[in-house]
This record gives C-alpha cells, sequence and structure tokens, in this order.
C-alpha cells in the first residue's frame, strides 16, 4: 500500500527585489550547499583550463589516503629533482621552495599547496602517492569519476599549462561539495592566511619565503565568513577561484574561471560581489539533516513494530526571496510497511517537495537504524494473526 506523510506546508513569504547577476568572469557559478540548488550560471558546463585550482584534486587523493589512515600528517615526504627550486618549471610558478633530498611533513605539503599554491608540493605528494606525476593523473582521474566529474581531465598535479588540464565551474564546485563534507577534520585548513615555512634548506629559499607567507585567496581577508578554498592563474587563462563561505549559517561555493582583472584583490571582490548576490536575493530551508526523524514506516516481519526514516544529506531548498517557501509543500513518500529485514543506509521511500503541483527537489529516505527479521515461528504466528483479523 502506497502511503503519503505530510511533512511540511509553508506559508510564508519574504518579499526582497532581485535582479540579474553579471560578471565579466568568462564562467562563473554559484549553489547554495546544502540544496545544491543553482543560484548563477554562466558557461558552468564549458571546459577551461583551471590553472592552480586543480590542486584540489592533488589535495582530495592525499586526504583520501589520509582518511584511510595510510598517511598521517607528520609523515615526511622526499623531495626529488623534480620538485627542486632549481628546475625551471617552478622559476615563475607558486611554489613553496624546496630542495632536492629534503623531506617535508604532509600537514607542511597541505599547507603549502593550499596558502602557496605551490607546485613542487603537488610533485612531492604525487610522486609519494603513486611513484610518479604522470601516474598520479590517473589517480586523479579515478576520483574525479567516482564523484560524477565526468567532463575534467588532468595532465599533471600542478596546474602547470597542460592540454589535458580541463574542468568545468560545475564540476570544480562537485568538488568544493566533497572536499567541505567528506573531510571535516581536515577542511579547516583552507581558511588559513598565513603559512610560515620553516624548514627552507638554502639562504636563496629563505630570503624568498619572507615574503611568500599570505595566501593568494584574498576573499579570506575582505569577506566575513570565508573560509577556502583555492585560487589559479595563468597569463592565457586569466584568474580564477573555488571559494565558499558561511553567513547566518548557510554555505554558499563559488566558482570563477577567466577573469582578467588586475589581480587576486579584484578577483576577491568579484567573488564577494557574486556571493553577497547570493546572500542577498536567495532563501533557504534546511528541512532535515541526517539522524532526524522523518518517518517512523511500519515494518512487517521486523523485530521493531516501526523503522526510523532519515535523509543521508541534508535535504534543504532555495528560493528567490521573492517567492519565499509559500506554497512549498514536502511530503515523504514509502509503500508501508517496509519488509524486515531492513538495514541502516537502505532506501525505504522518498521525499518529494513541490510547489504548485510541481516537483522542485527530491531525496531518497533511509533506514536510521537495521531492524532485524524476527523467526519463522513469530512470522508463522503473525501470519495467522492477520488471517483471523487479529492484527
Amino acid at each position: 500500500m502506497k502511503k503519503f506523510v505530510f511533512a511540511f506546508l509553508l506559508s510564508f513569504i519574504t518579499c526582497v527585489a532581485n535582479a540579474e547577476f553579471s560578471t565579466t568572469a568568462k564562467s562563473a557559478f554559484l549553489i547554495d550547499y546544502d540544496s545544491g540548488a543553482e543560484i548563477v550560471s554562466k558557461n558552468a558546463d564549458v571546459l577551461m583550463p583551471p590553472s592552480s585550482m586543480i590542486k584540489l584534486m592533488t589535495l582530495a587523493v592525499l586526504f583520501d589516503e589520509i582518511k584511510a589512515g595510510r598517511v598521517k600528517m607528520d609523515d615526511r615526504f622526499p623531495v626529488s629533482e623534480n620538485a627542486d627550486y632549481k628546475n625551471p618549471l617552478w622559476y615563475p610558478a607558486s611554489k613553496i621552495c624546496l630542495t632536492t633530498g629534503q623531506t617535508v611533513t604532509v600537514r607542511d605539503l597541505i599547507l603549502g599547496l593550499i596558502v602557496l599554491s605551490g607546485g613542487d608540493a603537488s610533485v612531492v605528494v604525487a610522486e609519494k602517492l603513486a611513484g610518479d606525476e604522470n601516474s598520479f593523473t590517473g589517480l586523479m582521474q579515478r576520483k574525479a569519476h567516482d564523484l560524477g566529474m565526468e567532463k575534467s581531465t588532468f595532465g599533471n598535479a600542478s596546474g602547470l599549462p597542460h592540454p589535458a588540464n580541463l574542468m568545468t565551474s560545475r564540476e570544480l564546485a562537485i568538488l568544493a561539495q566533497h572536499i567541505i563534507s567528506d573531510y571535516p577534520d581536515i577542511y579547516p585548513l583552507f581558511a588559513t592566511r598565513r603559512f610560515e615555512f620553516n624548514e627552507y634548506n638554502s639562504d636563496w629559499c629563505r630570503d624568498w619565503g619572507k615574503t611568500h607567507t599570505l595566501n593568494y585567496n584574498k576573499l579570506l581577508f575582505t569577506m566575513s565568513g570565508a573560509d577556502g578554498l583555492k585560487t589559479g592563474h595563468t597569463d592565457d587563462g586569466g584568474y580564477g577561484i573555488v571559494a565558499s563561505s558561511v553567513v547566518g549559517g548557510r554555505r554558499l561555493i563559488g566558482v570563477m574561471n577567466g577573469f582578467h582583472g588586475r589581480g587576486h584583490d579584484a578577483l576577491a571582490a568579484e567573488m564577494k560581489k557574486m556571493m553577497n548576490y547570493g546572500y542577498s536575493t536567495t532563501v533557504n530551508k534546511v528541512f532535515y539533516r541526517p539522524g532526524d526523524e522523518v518517518a517512523k514506516m511500519p515494518t512487517w516481519y521486523g523485530r521493531d513494530d516501526f523503522v526510523v526514516a532519515t535523509v543521508a544529506k541534508p535535504f534543504a531548498i532555495t528560493t528567490p526571496k521573492t517567492e519565499g517557501m509559500r506554497g512549498v509543500r514536502v511530503v515523504a513518500e514509502y509503500n508501508s510497511p517496509i519488509p524486515a529485514p531492513v538495514y541502516a543506509g537502505d532506501k525505504i521511500g522518498k521525499l518529494v517537495a513541490t510547489r504548485d503541483g510541481k516537483t522542485i527537489a527530491t531525496a531518497d529516505l533511509v533506514a536510521r537504524d537495521t531492524v532485524r527479521r524476527v523467526q519463522l515461528f513469530r512470522r508463522i504466528w503473525k501470519n495467522i494473526c492477520v488471517l483471523v483479523g487479529l492484527n
């Protein structure tokens, strides 16, 4: 039997003028973190060189190793000639300034990648985890596929110009969502404004390091609530940024690429303008978070009479402030009863949000806990009760 549980019927509205956002960046994308709703979308699916923003994928591969316990923050990775500051590759490029033969802690490599955009650090990570940088790009490609980033391709781990380095703004936003949600213990490092590396092995690097300590992401310095993630720049491709901020408990993720303003300060100002546009013209409501009880569904042959349905990810809706949440209806749909056994995480129904009869959001309902099946005798007794009308 199909059963519908009406969870919410909202009847309020907030009226705020809504204007179209424009930017000179070739590509721009802004989403609400909880709902995934698109607020700004300009050429979001066009492949473009990501420059140093590609290092977010390098970091994601490394974070997986840390999360799995195979790498620790105080582990030390060796520096090869490929990552040496005297390698011509790093003369014009961003770097930590490393020398052949030294070792660097994983924590310093991560901060070097985030704050200093160290291309040399990306090579150190790639060679340690995969043997060489080319093999590491295979790990990056596999990670992208697992995240549903079907368009992105990778030619190196640093973002230095390479014909295979191509990503879309939408897929960079997917990667940012993944980093924020899946590595909560590591993500706060992206808000680091200054990093002073203390293990230089050459006088030249020691002097160089005195003036290279501040994060290239100037949004961290100019917007309250900004906490990440990564910028990039090439002469041909212009400036790019993957950014995140939390204002009033609400997180937005923004991506820009192909911006030809005057430096990272101008880039940050453009991103701040887009972020403020999102906060000022849209409203967001989180209905359920993982673990919340959405509905109690009767079970059949279950050791418990009910199984609690919840959501695997926050269920939220974003609308223009001019519309608010008036007329939004959220319904839990499921077949009753739910046959046991039911295991935690099993899909047992879905949430459907509608407005004016149109579906605006959906999400799977999953079992919060495991409900085991009763033994054979109790199943027989249950059948008898049903037949004689006792249940």
